[in-house]
């Protein structure tokens, strides 16, 4: 079969896609890389807006693209967006109710991006671009692997691409008046969020950010004039009434070297001062600087306390916690239209052209960016075993999703918790006497073990145990019945009490547990063998 089906429906040619469109393109083979922001000016900032509403794209996204260059606060707030999407975890789910043909499609793209594609990181970096430009665009060059056939990625800067008559598709450029459209499966062409009134020109970020920039560097700019000016100390050169042209000179010269050398001459009778400036000098420059950095981080992350809370703001922790939330809203939003983007460009082309099978985008597996945290395993581990308790049918694949914690496969090993072995009931201590004769009364009174029907070879020596025992508990009985007796708080019965028995063993009871151990296993061995 030579023809497949694209993301629309539309049956396409496989021999089409395999160059890549750009290759035979030679209107963009003599770009060349000129800044544009010498000279940037209100007037001319709003020249190329209007030229991009238009249709004409290459002089604003030249523009968005030198933006990052000359700001630092802009690329640092651009990255942690760009990077918080691209450090997720991901994963490629096969669609509800899966075939088996879709469930090993599934398995496949996963093993293909895993193993044998350019790194999947690299793309959501480049798809993230289109945070600022508005799209983003990445080729792909189909190259056989095999028995597949396997994209490359080449990020395509967005000054190669125009507007068609409707000023909302992207074409690419070829000299024509429009352009021309984007080849099937050639592409992967992320457009963030929905363009303002539907046109594609207006939908960055950077059409926000260009504005901040411009105040930023009239602001810095006047902010150097005036270290220039006034951030030296004023050299002031005063000559004697009545000299003479040269000796002027003479003194001009010596102010222009002191400023510069710190060494000076003069003719005699002349002197120079020094006056410092004084004020709080450039303030309102600087507050200029810090409104629009914060002004930038709200627009790229949604608030500015994980940015700015060091630069004099403060703030508290749970506060922190909330601006953090509405940073990770914006993220998982970016998230989750990536993962549109990939779907539609790059798994279902993969799929199409290497696994037959999959009847269109409506039934191909879906690539996941995994945004929800982890929950608390022990706030977890508390509850669920008590909601158990009480009723709650709760599914074992839930609770995994929630943790984070994979299905094992068949074959692999999981955990298994070991039952331990239940312990014989301990006997009720019994209570303590209040003087020595009531622990000999207590001595007297404890009964032998009462005989089995049928005892066996070793039930005897159970009853000889116990009695050997009941004198020495007795003793024990007896004298913490004194020490409470005589306690005259907490602290000091404590006390009286590490006193007599820590890390004292008596002996005859280790002998007696000695003997219950040997009876205990021999015991056991007599009831295997009557088994058996």
């Amino acid at each position: 079969m030579s023809t497949i089906v694209d993301q629309h429906g539309r049956p396409i040619d496989r021999t089409v896609f395999i160059a890549p469109q750009t290759a035979n393109v030679t209107a963009l083979e003599n770009r060349y890389l000129t800044p544009m922001l010498g000279g940037l000016t209100p007037a001319r900032l709003d020249r190329v807006l209007r030229e991009a509403d238009a249709g004409n794209l290459f002089e604003q996204h030249r523009l968005f693209a030198d933006l990052e260059e000359r700001d630092a606060h802009l690329r640092s707030e651009m990255d942690k967006r760009r990077n918080a999407v691209a450090s997720l975890r991901w994963s490629v789910v096969p669609p509800r109710n899966a075939n088996a043909a879709e469930k090993k499609a599934s398995d496949w793209v996963t093993e293909m991006l895993t193993d044998a594609v350019d790194p999947l990181e690299d793309m959501l970096l480049s798809l993230m671009e289109g945070v600022g430009h508005g799209f983003a665009p990445v080729e792909l060059e189909w190259r056989p692997e095999g028995q597949y056939r396997l994209p490359t990625y080449h990020p395509r800067p967005q000054e190669w691409f125009t507007l068609d008559k409707s000023r909302s598709t992207i074409n690419l450029i070829d000299g024509s008046s429009y352009g021309a459209p984007l080849r099937p499966f050639g592409w992967v062409m992320h457009t963030h969020g929905k363009p303002k009134s539907g046109y594609m020109g207006r939908a960055g970020l950077h059409r926000t950010l260009v504005w901040l920039f411009l105040y930023k560097a009239y602001a810095l700019g006047d902010f150097a004039e005036f270290l220039e000016t006034y951030g030296l100390p004023i050299i002031v050169g005063k000559y004697f009434a009545g000299a003479s042209a040269d000796e002027k000179s003479s003194l001009m010269r010596a102010v222009t070297a002191l400023g510069h050398d710190a060494r000076a001459i003069m003719p005699e009778g002349m002197s120079i001062e020094i006056n410092e400036v004084s004020g709080a000098g450039g303030t309102a420059h600087m507050e200029m600087m810090r409104w629009v950095e914060k002004s930038q981080s709200k627009s790229i992350l949604g608030q500015t306390l994980t940015t700015d809370a060091g630069d004099g703001g403060g703030g508290s922790f749970a506060l922190g916690k909330v601006h953090n939330g509405v940073r990770m809203d914006i993220a998982r939003g970016d998230a989750r239209q990536v993962s549109g983007t990939i779907t539609r460009d790059l798994i279902y082309p993969m799929v199409a052209v290497n696994m037959p099978g999959i009847d269109g985008l409506a039934r191909c597996p879906r690539f996941v960016l995994e945004t929800d945290q982890p929950e608390d395993m022990a706030a977890y581990a508390a509850a669920l075993p008590k909601l158990v308790g009480v009723g709650f049918k709760i599914r074992r694949s839930w609770a995994q999703e929630r943790l984070h914690i994979p299905e094992p496969k068949d074959g692999e090993e999981f955990l298994v918790l070991e039952q331990p072995r239940a312990a014989a009931p301990a006997p009720a201590a019994p209570a303590a006497p209040a003087t020595p004769a009531a622990a000999a009364a207590l001595s007297a009174t404890i009964p032998a073990p009462a005989v089995a029907a049928k005892p066996g070879p070793v039930d005897g020596i159970v009853g000889q145990l116990a009695g050997a025992a009941a004198p020495v508990w007795a003793s024990q009985v007896g004298q913490v019945g004194t020490m409470v007796a005589n306690a005259t708080s907490l602290a000091s019965l404590q006390e009286d009490m590490l006193a007599a028995f820590g890390g004292a063993p008596q002996e005859t009871m280790v002998q007696l547990m000695a003997a219950a151990f040997a009876l205990a296993e021999l015991k056991g061995l007599s009831d295997a063998q009557g088994g058996a």
